[in-house]
């Protein structure tokens, strides 16, 4: 996963590489008559009704800084993925909300558990009715009931924050872009072991593909610290897809690079609306280092056991010191502004640790055995 506990930078790429392949599409193998292909596979869910005001003018850099909500969903409608026993659309398992600076040339971001509670503001469904607003409920209930937008606007809600544009990724195209490419490598430390949902995959490394890399991102009943190593998961495979897709192998094989396009943006929900936009988008970052990208929990604790909200989790007041730099396009860690971030204990039902808030842990504390154990808690091979 990298070094120096840096799994969060490089999983973080992958929100801006989602971007980034369509300028790579664009400058393999775009063409308008393809880019109209694209187009049609799309999907919108609508323009952004924010709850704020207008964003906040940027102390400096030619542009506003953008602030992107980036939404790994689960439509529950395909074969395998119904493993939750949940219907209908199914809900945001992962969501990481990504700051980009004016000048375009650092970002970080900030991912949020789908098992957190929160207030949900009023919203409306795709049908037009209203859904109301509620108290003390679960993050991913807003994609549930009121799509990307209602997820946007809980996210402005609990934040603060002006979203500028979401990206919603639906799990179950993963099967297509995963073939597409060849496979996707990836290395599991201990064995996959779910007879209720009939996932078992051996330790170590495999090529997987189809069936078998959507099981991967979809278990959280046999890995260790449930949505919370399942959302690292989900993570650390998205890098290692946009790696493959990125690589040599990809990028010069013309065909294997449209199959991947075709099926990347038949799973693809955004306001931007259009390919022409994500490229413009991905273009507008050309000067950012990918290497440079930071990422974060946000800081949270697991309600204990006794509590009515046990197996929940409870996003700790030291939250509002991230969502104040970002209003502020301040860097995530001011005095070492490219450091790596610090780790976040693992926040499992019955254990009220508090996950490490961004000023706590000198990111230069982070040891190999640190490393190790963040791996294994969340069901990842040692760092190489």
């Amino acid at each position: 996963m990298g070094t120096k506990a840096r799994s969060g930078t490089r999983t973080v790429v992958l929100t801006v590489v989602v971007t980034m392949l369509f300028l790579a599409v664009g400058t393999g193998i775009g063409t308008w008559a393809f880019y109209d292909h694209l187009n049609r596979n799309l999907g919108s869910g609508g323009d952004i009704n924010h709850l704020l005001d207008e964003p906040q003018e940027a102390d400096e850099g030619p542009k506003q800084p953008l602030n992107i909500l980036i939404l790994g969903t689960d439509a529950r409608d395909c074969d395998g993925c119904s493993i939750d026993g949940e219907g209908g659309s199914g809900g945001s398992d992962s969501t990481i909300l990504l700051h980009v600076s004016a000048d375009r040339t650092s970002a970080y971001g900030v991912s949020i558990p789908r098992d957190a509670l929160v207030d949900r503001p009023e919203c409306t469904a795709a049908d037009g009715t209203t859904i109301p607003e509620a108290s003390g409920v679960m993050w991913n209930e807003a994609y549930s009931l009121g799509g990307p937008i209602c997820t946007a606007r809980q996210t402005e809600l609990l934040t603060g924050i002006p979203i500028d544009h979401y990206l919603a990724l639906d799990f179950a195209g993963f099967r297509g872009m995963v073939d597409a490419v060849g496979g996707v490598t990836i290395c599991i430390p201990e064995a996959i072991d779910d007879e209720e949902h009939n996932i078992f995959l051996p330790a170590g490394t495999h090529n997987l593909r189809g069936k078998q890399a959507l099981d991967y991102v979809r278990n959280r009943s046999s890995t260790p610290n449930a949505d919370l190593g399942r959302m690292r998961r989900q993570q650390y495979f998205l890098t290692a897809l946009a790696t493959k897709v990125l690589s040599a192998g990809t990028l010069t094989r013309p065909q294997r690079l449209a199959t991947f396009a075709t099926e990347l943006s038949k799973s693809i929900t955004t306001d931007i609306g259009f390919v022409a936009g994500l490229v413009d988008l991905a273009a507008e970052m050309r000067d950012l280092d990918p290497s440079s990208i930071e990422f974060e929990t946000v800081p949270n604790r697991a309600y204990p056991a006794g509590d009515p909200n046990w197996g929940r989790l409870e996003i700790l007041p030291e939250a509002d010191e991230l969502w104040q730099r970002m209003l502020e396009d301040r860097p995530l860690h001011e005095a070492t502004a490219s450091a790596a971030p610090s780790p976040t204990a693992p926040a499992t039902p019955g254990d009220p640790e508090v996950s490490a808030s961004p000023e706590e842990v000198p990111a230069d504390s982070v040891s190999p055995e640190d490393q190790e154990k963040d791996a294994a808690d969340n069901g990842l091979c040692a760092p190489a």
